[in-house]
């Protein structure tokens, strides 16, 4: 079992940057590939990247490449979302997930657990 706590969101306004962290409890959290989604209002929850286990693998959508940066400390059982250059239209409440398989990782479906999540707000 992984539970998953997100934190970091808040008001910025454009141009900004935010760092998003998912701390995560259980001891086989470091086995979990972990993505990060987000769902704006009145939107469906999308993928936005993801971090293999290892931190081998990322995975990025297309709005968010070079802007964004996910990374993860085992050790310390985070993932963080390094979020610059914010836009408009990336205000949404972010969602961090974590799973056990390699199957696509932009998937929602394929996640086990989720956190809370935790908004985000980029005034223009």
């Amino acid at each position: 079992q992984v539970q998953l706590v997100e934190s970091g969101g808040g008001l910025v306004q454009a141009g900004g940057s935010l760092r998003l962290s998912c701390a995560a409890s259980g001891r086989t959290f470091s086995n979990h590939n972990v993505g990060w989604f987000r769902q704006g209002p009145g939107k469906e929850r999308e993928f936005v990247a993801a971090i293999s286990w290892s931190g081998y693998m990322t995975f990025y959508t297309d709005s968010v490449k070079g802007r964004f940066t996910i990374s993860r400390d085992n050790a310390k059982n985070t993932v963080s979302l390094q979020m610059n250059s914010l836009k408009p239209e990336d205000t949404a409440v972010y969602f961090c997930a974590a799973k056990r398989s390699y199957n696509d990782f932009t998937r929602t479906y394929e996640y086990d657990y989720w956190g809370q999540g935790t908004q985000v707000t980029v005034s223009s």
